[in-house]
């Protein structure tokens, strides 16, 4: 699951999936920089929050994040929030992730993220 994870998160080079000598894995991940990020945590919480930085070991940092998890049933919203600002994420927590950005570049990001996280994982 983390590696789908990452494969979610780094295709980030040429929006026609190319891997060209000038997108090397900073560039790509630089592309993502201040993009809305939707990460979820193996414990059923989500955060949502502008992408900061992604660091060598695929921990993902988050800025002005809101968290949101289950509420109990007998609560009249099924999801509770708090907003908590500068989150990290660990990557062995990491289920999934979703970035704001065209089908193209999602496509591209998808394939970026999996050659960083091989590259980390090394």
């Amino acid at each position: 699951m983390e590696q789908e994870v990452g494969e979610s998160l780094i295709q980030l080079g040429n929006s026609d999936g190319s891997n060209s000598s000038s997108s090397d894995p900073v560039t790509r991940v630089k592309k993502l920089l201040f993009r809305r990020m939707l990460v979820g945590i193996k414990d059923g919480r989500f955060f949502l929050g502008t992408f900061h930085c992604l660091d060598k070991q695929g921990n993902i940092i988050l800025q002005d994040t809101i968290e949101y998890r289950s509420t109990r049933r007998s609560s009249p919203s099924p999801m509770e929030q708090r907003c908590l600002g500068l989150v990290l994420i660990p990557s062995s927590c990491q289920i999934s992730c979703h970035v704001d950005c065209s089908v193209e570049e999602q496509l591209s990001l998808l394939k970026q993220i999996e050659r960083i996280l091989n590259v980390a994982l090394r």
